[in-house]
């Protein structure tokens, strides 16, 4: 966790879980807030058995279903481990209190909203815009750590081809 977050630190429970952990599933409400100290974690729906993956999040990143978490709605999408993951948690009401009393935390948050909503802005109209080969080059530019670290299959899901399509742009790179 960063700094800002130090203040906090009482309120969060430290959590480890293995791969493959499903942390919340599509159509449940977020009662918690992950923060990643070791590990990476992915968001996924779920297309007629299919499982799309929307989002990857890595050590320093702090993840929830934010729109289940904050209005109390079903989940629109699972978050899952990709990795054995060391977290911190937060429960939903330490969280909103700890927000309605800390304007410091208040803008924290505002501007961790504001960078996730240019990211999936970003993402969305990359898929408007750009062929798979096109997302897969601005992928590997903007952030290496994923083609590194991730496993093909969920790549292959992020840019919405298979794996046998990603193969093919990776062997014409």
């Amino acid at each position: 966790m960063t700094n800002e977050w130090d203040t906090f630190k009482h309120f969060f429970k430290r959590q480890e879980v293995p791969a493959k952990t499903i942390l919340l599933r599509e159509g449940q409400i977020s009662r918690t807030m992950f923060f990643i100290e070791k590990g990476c974690l992915r968001t996924w729906v779920n297309n007629d058995g299919r499982e799309i993956t929307t989002q990857f999040f890595f050590e320093g990143g702090k993840i929830s279903s934010i729109e289940s978490f904050m209005a109390n709605q079903p989940s629109l999408y699972s978050i899952e481990s990709i990795e054995p993951c060391i977290l911190q948690t937060i429960t939903q009401q330490e969280f909103l209190n700890t927000l309605e009393n800390s304007p410091q935390l208040k803008e924290k948050m505002q501007e961790h909203l504001f960078k996730r909503l240019l990211q999936s802005q970003k993402t969305f109209y990359s898929y408007l815009k750009n062929n798979p080969q096109q997302r897969y080059k601005e992928l590997a530019e903007e952030h290496p750590h994923i083609i590194q670290r991730i496993p093909q299959h969920y790549i292959a899901s992020y840019l919405g081809i298979t794996s046998v399509s990603l193969s093919r742009i990776r062997n014409r790179r």
